[in-house]
């Protein structure tokens, strides 16, 4: 990884204020990279609210002023930060967001994800609103479909008493994942089945589909790679994070044929980068320099954050940006 200046001088003892400077780029001279190592060390305080509320607090709202930024990336980043913080303070900021339709769609829509993650009842009368909009973007739709059936699971007994397998990543999803005694919950071809069926309810779909990656082999990945053929961008973007997470060479072909397919929209081929970043075989490094040049914003923004997660991943460094 490029260790710029945030890396070398940010510790237990770096202000919040310092960390805020950064994330907002207020010298106009702070590297993407660098500035999302400053919002993953702001998500980290701002997690700890039942411990340090304060702090907590000021973390969320300096997170928060980066929604002015011009970065549909950054922006929409740090959108997916405020949900997994788990800090129902960022619920206003984030249905803010939701509303305000100057924002990119692909804002909009991890703003929308993030209060399902928050599993924030209070939002629900605002995602069943712009659900039921058939006027409204169909992936701001499909999100606050999966936000409400997250919320309704999260409050209701289900999430209290199924048994879901222990899972080796730390994100708050979509969806859970299919439950380890639900009928033919190992079973990589139903799930493969059901992960496909666009006659099932979205949520079932994404059930399967983290079941599928907590089963974590070669085949469940491949299983998962056949989601690529799906219509809907959002599914196809949530499949490419996913493989991001699971960091299976495995997927990497799929990944590259994603993010080289120019018809398809910016946040799949974004995810699809990072994704690449992230599983940081050999062949991955030239292909990610290719794209620093794309014609798409958000995808030449993404091969820059990609390059610093390979980088990271190539070295001795125990964690990412302190996470």
């Amino acid at each position: 990884m490029t260790v710029g200046v945030l890396e070398n001088e940010v510790d237990e003892n770096t202000s919040l204020e310092k960390l805020r400077d950064a994330l907002v780029n207020k010298s106009g001279e702070v590297k993407l990279a660098d500035r999302f190592r400053a919002l993953f060390y702001l998500k980290s305080i701002g997690a700890e609210f039942a411990e340090k509320p304060e702090d907590a607090y000021k973390a969320i709202v300096y997170i928060a002023e980066c929604f002015k930024d011009e970065s549909e990336l950054l922006k929409h980043e740090v959108a997916y930060v405020l949900g997994q913080t788990k800090n129902l303070q960022a619920a206003p900021v984030l249905r803010d967001v939701l509303i305000n339709t100057n924002q990119q769609c692909m804002v909009r829509h991890e703003a929308a994800e993030a209060l399902g993650a928050l599993g924030d009842d209070d939002s629900l009368e605002l995602l069943e609103k712009y659900f039921a909009d058939e006027t409204e973007l169909v992936e701001i739709r499909q999100t606050c479909e999966l936000a409400i059936e997250r919320i309704k699971w999260e409050n209701s007994k289900s999430a209290a008493t199924e048994n879901l397998q222990t899972s080796l990543y730390e994100s708050i999803d979509p969806a859970p994942p299919m439950p380890l005694d639900a009928k033919n919950a190992e079973k990589i071809s139903v799930l493969q089945e059901t992960l496909n069926d666009q006659a099932k309810p979205l949520f079932e779909r994404y059930r399967a589909m983290f079941r599928l990656r907590d089963i974590g082999t070669d085949a469940a990945a491949l299983a998962l790679a056949s989601g690529f053929s799906d219509s809907s961008a959002l599914f196809k973007h949530e499949i490419a994070y996913v493989f991001g997470q699971m960091c299976n060479p495995v997927t990497v072909p799929s990944l590259i044929k994603i993010l080289g397919d120019k018809s398809e929209a910016a946040m799949v081929r974004h995810e699809a980068a990072e994704a690449l970043g992230s599983i940081a075989t050999d062949e991955v490094l030239p292909i990610l320099k290719g794209y620093l040049n794309d014609e798409d914003t958000v995808v030449r923004d993404s091969a820059i954050v990609a390059l610093d997660m390979y980088e990271y991943e190539n070295s001795n460094e125990i964690e990412y940006a302190g996470i």
